[in-house]
């Protein structure tokens, strides 16, 4: 039997991909806290925080390991993709199935110098299922963001919950889903071989690698995501998990009120930590903003330098802050809608108006709409749209209002989140057997 006193070994694995590494730090700071000892796989350039997490690190070495957040160093580029079926095809032939073998090979070297109780890998890499599932090692699997993977007994995908739908609506549905399925199947023949060289049998579907897995955590507010009650029994909701990046420079509070007069509400301009072709929307965002009277701060994370900006005399740029005190101050914000900043400004009870680029983001900008807690916009959305769609979230009551009912919610499970006792009973009830 587990002894509820003994500290576990657990390995977290994931790989740089934005809102991929956040949640999974704060696991690892939290399991550390708990008294357990912790290591993390990832890419080089998550060294510096995952190390300011207190927990020890391990760069991937045959799997693909970014040694910065830049431009140029970005494996998926599906903001240049025909279509986002092809951006996503992109994404999993260079990070996700494309070097499963790689990733499994790390994984099972690493175990092999050191065994765990327990893998919790993010939930993209099939590679370190595979590997895990060849040698009998105990995996779970972590989302960072609402469902992308369309199978049977999981939380919805897309939009999130709709009224029923008519039967001309429902097939068109299945025809959506089965071929979301086909595009992740373009990873198959290399997850397959993979399998092969670790003495696996072929599997029918690439997402059939989610059998080895014993329960996928997800972190996401489960009022968030509007799930309909039961969980599938393959899914935990965790809630959000959210700290403070470590990379983030320091924030004076004062600093934003310098150029405009105190009494402007502030806007907070946050779009994602990797390069999604933003530059342009960023722009028309200051544009619409300029001629209104608010404060606003543009946070450009790693990949947009300061000179590719025009900002106007209402406009500030920042490299990176830390969005807490931020939220606390700002009346808006303004963002692609990535899961990570949506879950911060949820808890700061932040209205919001999101431009999704794609990936979850679509989805969880519906979900924002759908509380009632801001509007959504396409990202080619000119300047003067931003600009009326800002002042009607800021001049309506109403948003703010359905925001705070919304943070209320996420708030609180992300407070009470039993995430650390998750996995202790994963490792207690033989589950593993």
């Amino acid at each position: 039997m587990f002894d509820s006193d003994r500290k576990l070994n657990l390995l977290i694995t994931t790989w740089e991909g934005g809102g991929s590494v956040g949640p999974m730090l704060t696991l690892a700071r939290k399991l550390r806290d708990a008294g357990h000892a912790v290591r993390v796989i990832s890419d080089a350039c998550n060294r510096p925080e995952t190390e300011a997490t207190g927990v020890r690190f391990i760069p991937w070495t045959r799997a693909p390991s970014r040694t910065d957040r830049s431009r140029d160093s970005e494996l998926i580029r599906d903001w240049a993709a025909a279509s986002p079926a092809e951006g996503f095809a992109q994404a999993i032939e260079q990070v996700f199935a494309g070097p499963a073998y790689a990733y499994a090979e790390d994984v099972i070297e690493e175990l092999s110098r050191e065994a765990a109780d327990l893998v919790v890998t993010n939930d993209f890499l099939f590679g370190v299922m595979a590997g895990c599932e060849s040698i009998g090692q105990p995996v779970v699997a972590m989302a960072c963001n609402i469902n992308l993977f369309p199978v049977d007994d999981a939380p919805v995908t897309g939009p999130g919950q709709s009224e029923a739908l008519s039967p001309e609506e429902a097939a068109q549905e299945a025809m959506m889903v089965e071929g979301f399925r086909a595009v992740f199947d373009t990873g198959l023949p290399a997850l397959n071989t993979a399998r092969a060289l670790l003495h696996l049998k072929p599997l029918d579907r690439l997402l059939d690698q989610l059998a080895c897995v014993r329960t996928t955590l997800v972190s996401v507010s489960k009022y968030f995501d509007m799930v309909r009650e039961p969980v599938p029994s393959g899914y935990r909701y965790v809630g959000p998990q959210i700290d403070d990046a470590a990379w983030t420079d320091a924030w004076d509070d004062g600093s934003s009120r310098s150029a405009c007069p105190d009494a402007w509400p502030l806007v907070l301009v946050s779009f994602s930590t990797t390069f999604q072709n933003h530059v342009a929307v960023l722009q028309r965002v200051i544009d619409g903003l300029s001629p209104l009277p608010v404060r606003v701060v543009v946070t450009l994370g790693p990949t947009i330098a300061p000179e590719e900006l025009s900002p106007a005399s209402n406009t500030r740029l920042v490299r990176s802050a830390p969005h807490g005190p931020l939220m606390r101050e700002a009346a808006l914000l303004i963002t692609h809608g990535g899961h990570g900043t949506l879950a911060r400004a949820m808890v700061n009870r932040l209205p919001m108006l999101v431009l999704p680029h794609g990936r979850d983001q679509d989805g969880n900008a519906a979900r924002i709409v759908a509380h009632g807690a801001g509007l959504m916009l396409p990202p080619t959305a000119p300047a003067m749209e931003i600009g009326d769609a800002t002042v009607r979230i800021i001049g309506d009551p109403t948003f703010a209002t359905a925001a705070k009912v919304l943070g209320d919610h996420v708030a609180r499970e992300t407070e009470q989140s039993d995430i650390v006792q998750q996995i202790e009973q994963l490792c207690r009830c033989r589950a593993f057997a």
